[in-house]
């Protein structure tokens, strides 16, 4: 396989044809829960979590190390170093843990001098060495994040590390963590699989309604191998309500967002697992169309948003961010539908269909910070 060329596009190519990105990613991520407290431990119990919870089989594959794993200092032949004191079996072992497991494992790093943590250093000027480093450990995810880099432009920074996993030929999915400063849904998708729209999220309603309205400006760019990624989960880290959860798992769903669990899986409550677990939801986000739903309409905190989806469905999100219970109609005109056809309704967090009365669309009562998500089949 020839992995000299570096043209336009080529590693996300590479990695489309390896099956890699197809879909967006699924899995889970250290940092929201632990920060900087992770260790193998944390890792392997919670891949062993993942799979028992009956996560896994719904597709939560990548289990995610983030920031704090290495050594403050790379070894004397200038390698990075796996922190002996929390990863001592080293990362190759516990890939090989992982891997056994049926899942996969990702890793962290920087495209600047030390990691935001400034625990440890980053890959800048190191790329190759890093990228090859990552290989022969079995790593299939990497996150480059984006901080104390050079002042040079990210545009160049990335690129260097999209040719160095080229390069090293295994398929490792590149998650560019660049926070949307230069606008990477316009770049990035030359050079990896997913790219951070926004800066981080937080638990918070606020910060997830503001975070999925940046993230919705960049819709257009994103498909199989490319997709927008408005940051990690936070469904089950306890600051929200279970009604606000659902509204953040479903809009992420349906933008096509990475679905990483940012919570401890290993303490999810069940009422947390049942959000994560929804595999009707699931199936959206992971629907082979791969298109991004987008907000249609808005008005005084009630909001339609809508995507198409394969065999000519159509998923519409009816979301109320006002603080009061309110009637939301959308029609199906507007969301592309024919208006005299007979739509299928399906209601996915209900999980059951739903008795149309009414010809040329649906209303339904909302509480506030809640959602309704539903999947439209036309019955032609």
């Amino acid at each position: 396989m020839n992995h000299s060329s570096n043209s336009r596009g080529d590693y996300t190519q590479f990695l489309l044809s390896n099956g890699v990105g197809r879909t967006p990613p699924m899995g889970w991520n250290s940092w929201n829960h632990f920060q900087c407290n992770i260790d193998e431990w944390t890792v392997k119990t919670t891949a062993d979590a993942l799979v028992s919870t009956g996560l896994a089989a719904l597709g939560y594959k990548y289990v995610n190390i983030d920031d704090c794993w290495a050594e403050e200092s790379r070894d004397w032949k200038g390698n990075l170093r796996p922190k002996s004191s929390t990863f001592p079996s080293g990362i190759k072992a516990l890939a090989d843990y992982v891997h056994a497991r049926g899942l996969k494992l990702g890793i962290y790093s920087d495209a600047g001098y030390t990691t935001c943590s400034k625990k440890m250093p980053g890959s800048l000027g190191h790329e190759q060495q890093d990228a090859s480093t990552f290989a022969q450990w079995g790593i299939d995810y990497l996150k480059y994040d984006n901080c104390y880099h050079d002042g040079s432009a990210p545009q160049d920074r990335y690129a260097k590390m999209s040719y160095a996993l080229h390069k090293v030929g295994k398929p490792i999915l590149y998650s560019i963590c660049e926070w949307g400063e230069e606008y990477p849904a316009k770049w990035a998708g030359q050079y990896g699989n997913a790219w951070r729209t926004t800066g981080d999220i937080k638990d918070t309603w606020e910060s997830v309604t503001s975070i999925a309205d940046e993230n919705n400006r960049w819709g257009r760019y994103a498909g199989p191998g490319r997709w927008n990624d408005p940051d990690m989960l936070e469904v089950g880290n306890g600051e929200m309500t279970l009604e606000e959860y659902r509204s953040h798992f479903s809009i992420w769903a349906l933008m096509k967002a990475p679905l990483l669990i940012g919570c401890d899986v290993r303490s999810a409550s069940r009422q947390t697992l049942r959000i994560l677990g929804n595999k009707e939801v699931i199936d959206v986000n992971q629907d082979p169309l791969g298109v991004q739903g987008r907000k249609i309409r808005s008005k005084a905190g009630l909001e339609i948003w809508a995507g198409p989806l394969s065999r000519k469905r159509v998923v519409v999100v009816l979301l109320n961010r006002s603080g009061s219970r309110a009637p939301i109609s959308v029609g199906w005109r507007e969301v592309g539908l024919s208006p005299y056809s007979p739509v299928i309704v399906r209601d996915l967090w209900a999980r059951s269909f739903v008795s149309m009365s009414k010809r040329y669309g649906l209303t339904a009562y909302v509480a506030p910070h809640a959602c309704k998500i539903y999947i439209l089949t036309p019955n032609s």
